[in-house]
Protein backbone atom coordinates (compact mmCIF):
# COMPACT_ATOMS: atom_id res chain seq x y z
CA UNK A 1 0.00 0.00 0.00
CA UNK A 2 1.26 3.49 -0.88
CA UNK A 3 0.27 6.97 0.22
CA UNK A 4 -2.67 8.41 -1.77
CA UNK A 5 -0.76 11.61 -2.49
CA UNK A 6 0.46 12.01 -6.12
CA UNK A 7 3.92 10.44 -6.64
CA UNK A 8 5.55 13.71 -7.72
CA UNK A 9 4.20 15.48 -4.65
CA UNK A 10 5.46 12.74 -2.34
CA UNK A 11 8.99 12.93 -3.76
CA UNK A 12 8.95 16.73 -3.48
CA UNK A 13 7.92 16.30 0.15
CA UNK A 14 10.84 13.91 0.63
CA UNK A 15 13.20 16.48 -0.88
CA UNK A 16 11.95 19.05 1.63
CA UNK A 17 12.40 16.66 4.56
CA UNK A 18 15.83 15.59 3.32
CA UNK A 19 16.88 19.25 3.08
CA UNK A 20 15.98 19.62 6.74
CA UNK A 21 17.98 16.53 7.66
CA UNK A 22 20.93 18.00 5.76
CA UNK A 23 20.74 21.20 7.83
CA UNK A 24 20.66 19.29 11.14
CA UNK A 25 23.63 17.08 10.18
CA UNK A 26 25.72 19.92 8.77
CA UNK A 27 24.97 22.14 11.77
CA UNK A 28 26.81 19.81 14.15
CA UNK A 29 29.94 19.66 11.99
CA UNK A 30 30.17 23.36 11.17
CA UNK A 31 29.84 24.36 14.83
CA UNK A 32 32.66 21.99 15.82
CA UNK A 33 34.96 23.49 13.17
CA UNK A 34 34.05 27.01 14.31
CA UNK A 35 34.64 26.21 18.01
CA UNK A 36 38.25 27.51 18.21
CA UNK A 37 37.17 30.84 16.69
CA UNK A 38 34.30 31.06 19.19
CA UNK A 39 36.77 30.31 21.98
CA UNK A 40 39.05 33.17 20.95
CA UNK A 41 36.29 35.70 20.27
CA UNK A 42 33.97 35.09 23.22
CA UNK A 43 36.54 34.10 25.85
CA UNK A 44 35.53 30.49 26.46
CA UNK A 45 37.64 28.40 28.78
CA UNK A 46 38.71 25.07 27.21
CA UNK A 47 36.26 23.21 29.45
CA UNK A 48 33.47 25.72 28.85
CA UNK A 49 33.90 25.34 25.10
CA UNK A 50 32.66 21.76 25.32
CA UNK A 51 29.25 23.16 26.30
CA UNK A 52 28.85 24.54 22.77
CA UNK A 53 28.45 20.91 21.72
CA UNK A 54 26.97 19.54 24.93
CA UNK A 55 24.15 22.08 25.32
CA UNK A 56 22.82 21.04 21.91
CA UNK A 57 23.30 17.32 22.52
CA UNK A 58 21.66 17.33 25.95
CA UNK A 59 18.63 19.30 24.80
CA UNK A 60 18.31 17.19 21.66
CA UNK A 61 18.77 13.83 23.38
CA UNK A 62 16.84 14.67 26.52
CA UNK A 63 13.79 16.02 24.70
CA UNK A 64 13.79 13.79 21.61
CA UNK A 65 11.21 11.31 22.88
CA UNK A 66 9.01 14.16 24.14
CA UNK A 67 9.29 15.75 20.69
CA UNK A 68 8.15 12.52 19.08
CA UNK A 69 5.24 12.20 21.51
CA UNK A 70 4.23 15.82 20.89
CA UNK A 71 4.18 15.14 17.16
CA UNK A 72 1.92 12.15 17.73
CA UNK A 73 -0.54 14.28 19.70
CA UNK A 74 -0.60 17.71 18.01
CA UNK A 75 0.39 16.62 14.50
CA UNK A 76 3.76 15.83 12.92
CA UNK A 77 3.66 18.58 10.31
CA UNK A 78 2.74 21.14 12.93
CA UNK A 79 5.53 19.93 15.22
CA UNK A 80 7.96 19.92 12.29
CA UNK A 81 7.19 23.59 11.57
CA UNK A 82 7.25 24.60 15.24
CA UNK A 83 10.54 22.80 15.78
CA UNK A 84 12.14 24.45 12.76
CA UNK A 85 10.95 27.84 13.96
CA UNK A 86 12.53 27.22 17.37
CA UNK A 87 15.72 26.01 15.67
CA UNK A 88 15.78 29.28 13.70
CA UNK A 89 15.36 31.31 16.90
CA UNK A 90 18.33 29.46 18.41
CA UNK A 91 20.36 30.07 15.25
CA UNK A 92 19.58 33.79 15.30
CA UNK A 93 20.49 34.02 18.99
CA UNK A 94 23.73 32.14 18.32
CA UNK A 95 24.71 34.50 15.51
CA UNK A 96 24.15 37.50 17.81
CA UNK A 97 25.88 35.99 20.88
CA UNK A 98 28.38 38.20 22.70
CA UNK A 99 29.20 35.95 25.66
CA UNK A 100 29.78 32.24 26.34
CA UNK A 101 26.55 31.85 28.34
CA UNK A 102 24.51 33.49 25.58
CA UNK A 103 25.92 31.12 22.97
CA UNK A 104 25.40 28.05 25.18
CA UNK A 105 21.74 28.98 25.74
CA UNK A 106 21.32 29.52 21.99
CA UNK A 107 22.73 26.06 21.31
CA UNK A 108 20.32 24.55 23.83
CA UNK A 109 17.42 26.25 22.03
CA UNK A 110 18.69 24.82 18.73
CA UNK A 111 18.75 21.37 20.35
CA UNK A 112 15.18 21.78 21.59
CA UNK A 113 14.08 22.64 18.07
CA UNK A 114 15.96 19.69 16.59
CA UNK A 115 14.30 17.37 19.13
CA UNK A 116 10.93 18.38 17.70
CA UNK A 117 11.99 18.31 14.04
CA UNK A 118 13.91 15.03 13.83
CA UNK A 119 11.24 12.52 14.93
CA UNK A 120 8.51 14.39 13.06
CA UNK A 121 10.52 14.40 9.82
CA UNK A 122 11.28 10.68 9.97
CA UNK A 123 7.67 9.84 10.87
CA UNK A 124 6.50 11.86 7.86
CA UNK A 125 8.85 9.94 5.57
CA UNK A 126 7.46 6.65 6.89
CA UNK A 127 3.90 7.95 6.40
CA UNK A 128 4.49 9.18 2.87
CA UNK A 129 6.05 5.90 1.73
CA UNK A 130 4.23 2.87 3.12
CA UNK A 131 5.12 0.36 0.38
CA UNK A 132 8.34 -1.44 1.38
CA UNK A 133 10.29 -0.96 -1.86
CA UNK A 134 9.49 2.75 -2.13
CA UNK A 135 10.12 3.25 1.57
CA UNK A 136 13.60 1.73 1.32
CA UNK A 137 14.35 3.94 -1.68
CA UNK A 138 13.16 7.00 0.25
CA UNK A 139 15.22 6.04 3.29
CA UNK A 140 18.22 5.49 1.04
CA UNK A 141 17.88 9.04 -0.28
CA UNK A 142 17.43 10.29 3.29
CA UNK A 143 20.63 8.53 4.33
CA UNK A 144 22.58 9.75 1.30
CA UNK A 145 21.68 13.32 2.15
CA UNK A 146 22.80 12.78 5.75
CA UNK A 147 26.07 11.25 4.54
CA UNK A 148 26.62 14.18 2.19
CA UNK A 149 26.04 16.56 5.07
CA UNK A 150 28.57 14.71 7.20
CA UNK A 151 31.12 14.67 4.38
CA UNK A 152 30.76 18.34 3.48
CA UNK A 153 29.90 19.89 6.84
CA UNK A 154 33.46 20.29 8.06
CA UNK A 155 34.62 21.94 4.84
CA UNK A 156 31.49 24.09 4.66
CA UNK A 157 32.01 25.17 8.26
CA UNK A 158 35.65 25.98 7.56
CA UNK A 159 34.74 28.12 4.57
CA UNK A 160 32.04 30.03 6.46
CA UNK A 161 34.23 30.59 9.52
CA UNK A 162 37.31 31.69 7.61
CA UNK A 163 35.53 33.95 5.12
CA UNK A 164 32.69 35.41 7.19
CA UNK A 165 33.44 34.63 10.85
CA UNK A 166 32.01 32.00 13.19
CA UNK A 167 28.66 33.81 13.31
CA UNK A 168 28.05 32.67 9.72
CA UNK A 169 27.57 29.05 10.82
CA UNK A 170 24.37 30.25 12.50
CA UNK A 171 23.25 32.83 9.93
CA UNK A 172 23.33 30.22 7.15
CA UNK A 173 20.48 28.26 8.77
CA UNK A 174 17.95 31.08 8.56
CA UNK A 175 17.21 31.30 4.81
CA UNK A 176 17.08 27.51 4.49
CA UNK A 177 14.66 27.17 7.40
CA UNK A 178 12.52 29.99 6.00
CA UNK A 179 12.13 28.18 2.66
CA UNK A 180 11.25 24.88 4.35
CA UNK A 181 8.70 26.48 6.69
CA UNK A 182 7.00 28.25 3.77
CA UNK A 183 6.77 25.08 1.65
CA UNK A 184 5.87 22.61 4.41
CA UNK A 185 2.10 23.37 4.54
CA UNK A 186 1.83 22.81 0.78
CA UNK A 187 3.90 19.62 0.52
CA UNK A 188 3.61 17.75 3.82
CA UNK A 189 0.51 15.90 5.07
CA UNK A 190 -0.71 16.29 8.62
CA UNK A 191 -0.67 13.04 10.58
CA UNK A 192 -1.36 12.16 14.21
CA UNK A 193 -1.42 9.08 16.41
CA UNK A 194 -4.74 8.71 18.21
CA UNK A 195 -3.24 6.27 20.73
CA UNK A 196 -1.11 8.83 22.58
CA UNK A 197 -2.84 11.46 24.69
CA UNK A 198 -0.27 12.23 27.40
CA UNK A 199 2.90 14.30 26.91
CA UNK A 200 4.64 12.94 30.04
CA UNK A 201 6.39 16.26 30.60
CA UNK A 202 7.44 15.17 34.10
CA UNK A 203 9.38 12.27 32.62
CA UNK A 204 11.09 14.47 30.04
CA UNK A 205 12.04 17.13 32.60
CA UNK A 206 13.47 14.68 35.14
CA UNK A 207 15.58 12.70 32.67
CA UNK A 208 16.92 15.82 30.92
CA UNK A 209 17.61 17.56 34.23
CA UNK A 210 19.29 14.50 35.73
CA UNK A 211 21.64 13.93 32.81
CA UNK A 212 22.43 17.66 32.50
CA UNK A 213 23.36 17.94 36.18
CA UNK A 214 25.57 14.86 35.90
CA UNK A 215 27.38 16.29 32.87
CA UNK A 216 27.81 19.67 34.58
CA UNK A 217 29.26 17.93 37.64
CA UNK A 218 31.71 15.98 35.48
CA UNK A 219 32.95 19.07 33.65
CA UNK A 220 33.42 21.17 36.80
CA UNK A 221 34.89 18.45 39.01
CA UNK A 222 38.41 19.19 37.72
CA UNK A 223 38.17 22.73 39.14
CA UNK A 224 36.28 22.30 42.40
CA UNK A 225 37.42 18.75 43.25
CA UNK A 226 35.75 15.37 42.96
CA UNK A 227 35.07 15.22 46.71
CA UNK A 228 33.87 18.84 47.01
CA UNK A 229 30.41 19.63 48.35
CA UNK A 230 29.42 21.08 44.97
CA UNK A 231 30.38 17.97 43.00
CA UNK A 232 28.81 15.56 45.47
CA UNK A 233 25.68 17.69 45.68
CA UNK A 234 25.29 17.81 41.91
CA UNK A 235 25.74 14.06 41.56
CA UNK A 236 23.23 13.47 44.36
CA UNK A 237 20.68 15.76 42.71
CA UNK A 238 21.28 14.07 39.35
CA UNK A 239 20.74 10.64 40.89
CA UNK A 240 17.55 11.82 42.59
CA UNK A 241 16.14 13.19 39.32
CA UNK A 242 16.99 10.03 37.40
CA UNK A 243 15.43 7.89 40.14
CA UNK A 244 12.33 10.08 39.94
CA UNK A 245 12.28 9.54 36.17
CA UNK A 246 12.27 5.76 36.61
CA UNK A 247 9.48 6.01 39.20
CA UNK A 248 7.40 8.29 36.95
CA UNK A 249 7.79 6.02 33.95
CA UNK A 250 6.91 2.93 35.99
CA UNK A 251 3.61 4.48 37.13
CA UNK A 252 2.60 6.36 33.98
CA UNK A 253 -0.14 4.89 31.79
CA UNK A 254 1.56 6.42 28.73
CA UNK A 255 5.25 6.80 29.61
CA UNK A 256 7.83 8.31 27.30
CA UNK A 257 9.80 5.10 27.73
CA UNK A 258 8.00 1.89 28.56
CA UNK A 259 10.42 0.24 30.99
CA UNK A 260 9.26 -3.18 29.77
CA UNK A 261 11.20 -2.65 26.56
CA UNK A 262 14.46 -2.98 28.51
CA UNK A 263 13.66 -6.65 29.10
CA UNK A 264 14.91 -7.19 25.53
CA UNK A 265 18.57 -8.04 26.10
CA UNK A 266 19.84 -7.00 22.67
CA UNK A 267 18.09 -3.62 22.96
CA UNK A 268 19.35 -3.00 26.49
CA UNK A 269 22.92 -4.08 25.82
CA UNK A 270 23.05 -2.59 22.32
CA UNK A 271 22.17 0.81 23.75
CA UNK A 272 24.66 0.39 26.58
CA UNK A 273 27.46 -0.36 24.14
CA UNK A 274 26.33 2.52 21.91
CA UNK A 275 26.64 4.82 24.94
CA UNK A 276 30.26 3.73 25.37
CA UNK A 277 31.08 3.94 21.67
CA UNK A 278 29.65 7.43 21.19
CA UNK A 279 31.30 8.49 24.45
CA UNK A 280 34.61 7.78 22.76
CA UNK A 281 33.90 8.87 19.17
CA UNK A 282 32.17 12.23 19.67
CA UNK A 283 34.95 13.78 21.82
CA UNK A 284 37.59 12.60 19.34
CA UNK A 285 36.37 15.01 16.65
CA UNK A 286 36.13 17.86 19.16
CA UNK A 287 39.70 17.41 20.39
CA UNK A 288 41.05 16.76 16.91
CA UNK A 289 39.60 20.08 15.71
CA UNK A 290 41.29 21.93 18.58
CA UNK A 291 44.61 20.17 17.96
CA UNK A 292 44.61 20.90 14.23
CA UNK A 293 43.88 24.61 14.68
CA UNK A 294 45.66 25.40 17.96
CA UNK A 295 48.76 23.20 17.62
CA UNK A 296 49.34 22.51 13.93
CA UNK A 297 48.14 25.98 12.96
CA UNK A 298 45.52 24.84 10.45
CA UNK A 299 42.98 27.37 9.22
CA UNK A 300 39.30 26.44 9.67
CA UNK A 301 39.13 25.40 6.00
CA UNK A 302 42.21 23.21 6.35
CA UNK A 303 40.85 21.67 9.55
CA UNK A 304 37.61 20.86 7.76
CA UNK A 305 39.41 19.21 4.86
CA UNK A 306 41.62 17.32 7.31
CA UNK A 307 38.60 15.46 8.73
CA UNK A 308 37.13 14.52 5.37
CA UNK A 309 38.65 10.98 5.37
CA UNK A 310 36.48 10.06 8.36
CA UNK A 311 33.32 11.50 6.81
CA UNK A 312 33.99 9.67 3.55
CA UNK A 313 34.37 6.38 5.44
CA UNK A 314 31.02 6.89 7.15
CA UNK A 315 29.35 7.75 3.84
CA UNK A 316 30.81 4.93 1.72
CA UNK A 317 30.88 1.99 4.12
CA UNK A 318 27.46 2.23 5.77
CA UNK A 319 25.53 0.15 3.24
CA UNK A 320 28.20 -2.54 3.20
CA UNK A 321 28.10 -2.90 6.99
CA UNK A 322 24.33 -3.36 6.89
CA UNK A 323 24.71 -6.18 4.37
CA UNK A 324 27.47 -7.78 6.44
CA UNK A 325 25.28 -7.76 9.55
CA UNK A 326 22.47 -9.35 7.55
CA UNK A 327 24.80 -12.26 6.74
CA UNK A 328 26.70 -12.90 9.97
CA UNK A 329 24.79 -11.05 12.69
CA UNK A 330 25.89 -8.07 14.76
CA UNK A 331 28.19 -9.57 17.42
CA UNK A 332 31.33 -10.02 15.33
CA UNK A 333 31.13 -6.65 13.51
CA UNK A 334 30.44 -4.83 16.80
CA UNK A 335 33.41 -6.54 18.45
CA UNK A 336 35.86 -6.01 15.60
CA UNK A 337 34.64 -2.45 15.05
CA UNK A 338 35.20 -1.46 18.67
CA UNK A 339 38.69 -2.94 18.73
CA UNK A 340 39.73 -1.31 15.44
CA UNK A 341 38.34 2.06 16.54
CA UNK A 342 40.14 1.79 19.87
CA UNK A 343 43.44 0.92 18.17
CA UNK A 344 43.04 3.84 15.78
CA UNK A 345 42.32 6.26 18.61
CA UNK A 346 45.34 5.03 20.57
CA UNK A 347 47.47 5.66 17.48
CA UNK A 348 45.92 9.11 17.13
CA UNK A 349 46.69 9.79 20.80
CA UNK A 350 50.41 9.80 19.99
CA UNK A 351 50.09 13.30 18.46
CA UNK A 352 52.94 15.72 19.09
CA UNK A 353 53.47 19.47 18.90
CA UNK A 354 55.40 19.13 15.64
CA UNK A 355 53.20 16.35 14.28
CA UNK A 356 52.76 15.45 10.62
CA UNK A 357 49.18 15.44 9.38
CA UNK A 358 49.45 12.47 7.01
CA UNK A 359 51.20 10.07 9.38
CA UNK A 360 50.04 11.34 12.78
CA UNK A 361 46.44 12.31 11.97
CA UNK A 362 45.05 11.11 8.64
CA UNK A 363 46.15 7.48 8.89
CA UNK A 364 44.92 6.84 12.48
CA UNK A 365 41.78 8.91 11.87
CA UNK A 366 40.87 6.77 8.86
CA UNK A 367 41.48 3.60 10.86
CA UNK A 368 39.29 4.90 13.68
CA UNK A 369 36.52 5.84 11.25
CA UNK A 370 36.57 2.36 9.71
CA UNK A 371 36.13 0.76 13.11
CA UNK A 372 33.51 3.28 14.23
CA UNK A 373 31.40 2.74 11.11
CA UNK A 374 31.50 -1.01 11.61
CA UNK A 375 30.74 -0.81 15.32
CA UNK A 376 28.11 1.94 15.39
CA UNK A 377 25.91 0.48 12.65
CA UNK A 378 26.15 -3.03 14.12
CA UNK A 379 25.10 -1.73 17.53
CA UNK A 380 22.22 0.26 16.05
CA UNK A 381 20.88 -2.86 14.41
CA UNK A 382 21.40 -4.86 17.61
CA UNK A 383 19.42 -2.30 19.59
CA UNK A 384 16.45 -2.37 17.22
CA UNK A 385 16.37 -5.82 15.59
CA UNK A 386 14.40 -7.66 18.28
CA UNK A 387 12.00 -4.88 19.25
CA UNK A 388 8.34 -5.79 18.62
CA UNK A 389 6.68 -4.01 15.71
CA UNK A 390 4.57 -1.79 17.96
CA UNK A 391 7.75 -0.62 19.76
CA UNK A 392 9.93 -0.09 16.69
CA UNK A 393 9.61 3.69 16.87
CA UNK A 394 10.54 3.75 20.55
CA UNK A 395 13.52 1.47 19.92
CA UNK A 396 14.82 3.74 17.14
CA UNK A 397 14.25 6.81 19.31
CA UNK A 398 16.17 5.26 22.20
CA UNK A 399 19.18 4.67 19.94
CA UNK A 400 19.17 8.33 18.92
CA UNK A 401 18.84 9.45 22.54
CA UNK A 402 21.68 7.14 23.57
CA UNK A 403 23.93 8.55 20.86
CA UNK A 404 23.33 12.14 21.94
CA UNK A 405 23.64 11.49 25.67
CA UNK A 406 26.65 9.19 25.20
CA UNK A 407 28.45 11.85 23.19
CA UNK A 408 27.64 14.55 25.76
CA UNK A 409 28.76 12.48 28.76
CA UNK A 410 31.89 11.30 26.94
CA UNK A 411 32.82 14.86 26.01
CA UNK A 412 32.27 15.98 29.61
CA UNK A 413 34.46 13.20 31.01
CA UNK A 414 37.25 13.56 28.47
CA UNK A 415 37.22 17.38 28.71
CA UNK A 416 37.88 16.97 32.43
CA UNK A 417 40.65 14.46 31.68
CA UNK A 418 42.23 16.83 29.15
CA UNK A 419 42.03 19.82 31.50
CA UNK A 420 43.63 17.87 34.34
CA UNK A 421 46.46 16.58 32.13
CA UNK A 422 47.00 20.06 30.70
CA UNK A 423 47.30 21.57 34.19
CA UNK A 424 49.73 18.91 35.38
CA UNK A 425 51.91 19.34 32.30
CA UNK A 426 51.98 23.10 32.89
CA UNK A 427 52.96 22.57 36.53
CA UNK A 428 55.87 20.42 35.34
CA UNK A 429 57.15 23.35 33.29
CA UNK A 430 55.64 22.58 29.90
CA UNK A 431 54.93 25.41 27.49
CA UNK A 432 51.40 26.23 26.31
CA UNK A 433 51.39 24.10 23.16
CA UNK A 434 53.08 21.06 24.65
CA UNK A 435 50.79 21.12 27.70
CA UNK A 436 47.72 21.47 25.49
CA UNK A 437 48.90 18.58 23.30
CA UNK A 438 49.50 16.48 26.40
CA UNK A 439 45.91 17.10 27.46
CA UNK A 440 44.57 16.10 24.04
CA UNK A 441 46.76 13.00 23.97
CA UNK A 442 45.62 11.89 27.43
CA UNK A 443 41.95 12.41 26.58
CA UNK A 444 42.30 10.43 23.34
CA UNK A 445 44.08 7.62 25.19
CA UNK A 446 41.20 7.33 27.66
CA UNK A 447 38.77 7.48 24.74
CA UNK A 448 40.65 4.63 23.07
CA UNK A 449 40.24 2.58 26.23
CA UNK A 450 36.49 3.22 26.21
CA UNK A 451 36.22 2.11 22.57
CA UNK A 452 38.22 -1.05 23.29
CA UNK A 453 36.01 -1.76 26.31
CA UNK A 454 32.96 -1.62 24.03
CA UNK A 455 34.64 -4.07 21.66
CA UNK A 456 35.59 -6.46 24.46
CA UNK A 457 32.12 -6.38 26.02
CA UNK A 458 30.25 -6.81 22.73
CA UNK A 459 30.63 -10.61 22.39
CA UNK A 460 29.66 -11.01 26.05
CA UNK A 461 26.60 -8.75 26.07
CA UNK A 462 25.25 -9.35 22.58
CA UNK A 463 23.92 -12.86 22.63
CA UNK A 464 23.30 -14.66 19.36
CA UNK A 465 20.24 -13.25 17.66
CA UNK A 466 17.15 -15.37 17.45
CA UNK A 467 16.32 -16.85 14.08
CA UNK A 468 15.43 -14.00 11.74
CA UNK A 469 16.95 -11.17 13.77
CA UNK A 470 20.46 -11.62 12.43
CA UNK A 471 19.07 -10.49 9.11
CA UNK A 472 16.92 -7.51 10.00
CA UNK A 473 14.35 -6.29 7.52
CA UNK A 474 15.46 -3.84 4.89
CA UNK A 475 13.92 -0.75 6.45
CA UNK A 476 15.49 -1.41 9.86
CA UNK A 477 18.91 -1.94 8.30
CA UNK A 478 18.51 1.12 6.10
CA UNK A 479 17.58 3.28 9.08
CA UNK A 480 20.68 2.12 10.94
CA UNK A 481 22.87 2.88 7.95
CA UNK A 482 21.35 6.33 7.58
CA UNK A 483 21.81 7.32 11.20
CA UNK A 484 25.58 6.63 11.22
CA UNK A 485 26.28 9.67 9.06
CA UNK A 486 24.87 11.96 11.71
CA UNK A 487 26.09 9.97 14.69
CA UNK A 488 29.60 9.41 13.46
CA UNK A 489 30.69 13.01 13.48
Amino acid sequence: MTSSRPPTRRWLALALLAMTQFVLVVDTAIVIIAAPSMEADLGFTPEGLSWVANAYALAFGGLLLLGGRAGDIVGRRRMFIWGLSLFAVGSLAGALATSPLWLIIARAVQGMGAAAVSPAALALVMTLFTEQKERNKALGIWGSVAATGAATGYVFGGLLTEWFGWQAVFWVNLPIVAVVVLLAPQLLPETKDAVHRSFDIAGAVTVTGGVSLAVYALINAAHVGWASAQTLGLFTAAAALLAAFVAIEARSSQPLISLKIFRIASLRNGNGLTLLTMGAMTPMFFFLTLYLQHVLGFTPIQAGLAQMPAAVCFALLGTHVGKLVSRIGYRIPATVGGLIAGAGMFWLAQVEVNGNYFTDVMAPLTMTALGATLGVISLMIAATAEAPLDSAGLAAGLVNVTQQIGGAVGLAVLSTVAATANSRATERGGDTLSSFTDGVSTALTVGAGIAVAAGVLAPVLLRKARRGTAAPDDSATTLAENEVAAAGH
